[in-house]
């Protein structure tokens, strides 16, 4: 009989890496479409699964009537915020290309500005009035002139196929996501069993909490406030009101960055002439604020993941700086997973810990017992993590 050169376990298991090292290599386009498909997916299950009663559990029309709610209510609207985005994005980028060829005053409305109103004259004039200054400022900022940025933001607007392609991808894993998901997570958990079987269980269902917590205490909201504040920018005569609202829900995602947001804009009317509107439009943004922060946000996200300002900033920023603009969605989803994961193993060791402890005080001689049960007991934290 010939001895194998290399073990056949050996053998599979190293096939196994290259394989999948090579459908990473090969299929690393698709990551984004398919992680956003994931999150939409186990955000809206609930609604699926009552989708499915409707429909008599036919997984098929289930998941295609999914799709057309989705393409509905969520990429026809966002598809066209954007679009106007961009679209006045070109005007700014525009006015700044030609601030920077002649110069440019300083605006009347932030002359009329209380307490601060003289510095920021001086500081226009430093940095942005004369000519080739927004050049020197943006080459400061950004490593790149003016004229290159100009050509990225018209590029972006320009490259609509390649997101038109991106969004094809994630519709068509969305809809199998939704017909086949109970399956998959089915195999995904006689697996998980096998590489973790003493924690899979606990993790893997910590996941779709945290996902659709995040995405409905996040994202959802911040979208929801981006359009009613823009709307009340519309409302309020503020120039380029769906870049503004636009910006705003993108600040929403942290923590304060919604009041700011609404704020600098109430402060921009007053000092342009419109101190009713700038008082109505602050009015307003703080009853919507109260009324989402006391109301729907604990009802819509049961039991909320709190999660903490750094980890929120770091997954907005490295979300976008990654995916693009499907980073808003996945990276403080990410980030919400890492810090439930945390904080689940930090209550698995304070589990084992305080076990360990009760093991060691019934071992104890029987007229030491009480003595070193309560010491013990003044060690083990009140509250747990988690």
């Amino acid at each position: 009989m010939r001895a194998a050169l290399v073990p056949p376990l050996s053998a599979a298991r190293w096939l196994l890496v290259l394989i999948v090292a090579a459908g990473i290599y090969f299929f690393h386009g698709f990551l984004v479409p398919v992680l956003a498909a994931l999150v939409i997916a186990f955000a809206s299950w609930p609604l699926y699964r009552r989708l499915l009663v409707a429909v008599d559990g036919n997984r098929t029309i289930g998941a295609t009537l999914a799709l057309l709610f989705i393409i509905a209510f969520l990429v026809v609207p966002i598809s066209f915020a954007a679009t106007y985005a961009v679209n006045e994005i070109r005007d700014w980028v525009g006015w700044a290309v030609e601030t920077n060829r002649h110069g440019a005053t300083t605006p009347e409305w932030i002359n009329n500005l209380p307490v601060v109103g003289e510095w920021l004259n001086e500081q226009w004039t430093r940095y942005v009035g004369h000519p080739g200054a927004i050049g020197e400022l943006a080459q400061l900022l950004s490593g790149a002139n003016i004229g290159s940025i100009y050509r990225g933001v018209l590029a972006a607007g320009g490259s609509a196929f390649g997101i038109l392609l991106t969004l094809l991808f994630m519709l068509i894993a969305l809809f199998f996501t939704y017909r086949d998901g109970e399956s998959f997570v089915g195999q995904l958990d006689r697996l998980g069993e096998r590489i973790l079987p003493m924690r899979w269980e606990r993790i893997s269902r910590v996941v779709p909490k945290t996902i659709s917590a995040t995405v409905t205490g996040m994202t959802l909201i911040a979208i929801g406030e981006g359009v009613v504040l823009g709307l009340a920018y519309w409302v309020a005569g503020v120039p380029s009101p769906v870049t503004l609202g636009v910006l705003t829900g993108f600040m929403a995602l942290i923590p304060g960055g919604a009041p700011l947001s609404f704020t600098l804009v109430s402060i921009y009317l007053v000092a342009s002439g419109s101190p009713i509107a700038g008082i109505a439009l602050f009015a307003w943004g703080s009853i919507e604020l109260f009324i989402v922060d006391k109301t729907l946000r604990p009802k819509l996200v049961g039991g909320p993941i709190k999660l903490p300002f750094l980890p929120t900033f770091f997954g907005l920023i490295g979300g976008v700086k990654t995916m693009g603009f499907l980073g808003l969605f996945i990276g403080p989803v990410l980030m919400a997973l890492l810090v439930a994961i945390w904080r689940e193993w930090l209550h698995e060791v304070e589990l084992n810990d305080e076990a360990a402890m009760l093991a060691a005080a019934n071992a104890l001689p029987e007229n030491d017992t009480p003595r070193t049960i309560e010491a013990i007991t003044e060690d083990v934290p009140a509250k747990r993590v988690g």
